[in-house]
């Protein structure tokens, strides 16, 4: 056996012994103990799909797969989602065409025929004016701003005022107010 001699270096360090540090022992290995052969017979619980191909990708939990199933799973999920998305989209589209035709049945209801004509803005009716009323032969009647101290339009107005309620009284004579 050759001697061996330790570096000049670390034949200078003192070494020192702790009782806080232990060296390893040696390792007993039980009686039933048997060595792992180097290949591993194929699976038994039939996984293998038939075709073929190697499967070299191995994931944390232990699933095995060929690259190609991967890309074929990873293009049927990417179809499942767009089909998702789509079929959200139409509802959230009917969604929104149904408020809008309740908003359209609501307004229909408040104003029918409103918004099934083409004219929108609503005017009112134009006074006749005395020149046009007077060529169609009938007579303005009379303003009670136009004349001046009670002159003879004022005193027409509050006779034909006084007429009818003559009349009234004349048809539902009889009744007094109590």
């Amino acid at each position: 056996m050759p001697e061996r001699k330790p570096h000049p270096l670390l034949a200078q360090v003192p070494l020192t012994v702790s009782p806080f540090i232990s060296l390893p022992t040696a390792i007993t290995l039980p009686y039933t103990y048997k060595t792992l052969p180097s290949t591993l017979p194929p699976s038994s619980t039939g996984e293998d799909n038939g075709t073929g191909k190697p499967k070299y990708v191995v994931s944390a939990s232990g699933h095995a797969a060929h690259p190609d199933e991967i890309i074929a799973s990873c293009k049927a999920l990417q179809a499942h989602l767009q089909k998702i998305q789509d079929d959200a989209e139409r509802t959230i589209r009917e969604w929104e065409d149904s408020i809008k035709e309740r908003e359209l049945a609501e307004k229909r209801r408040l104003a029918p025929g409103w918004l099934d004509r083409e004219e929108k803005i609503l005017e009112p009716a134009k006074k006749r004016s005395s020149v046009a009323a007077s060529s169609a032969g009938v007579l303005p009647e009379p303003n009670i701003m136009d004349s001046q101290d009670g002159g003879p339009a004022v005193r027409s107005l509050t006779e034909e005022k006084a007429a009818e309620g003559e009349e009234l009284d004349r048809a539902f004579g009889g009744m007094g107010l109590r």
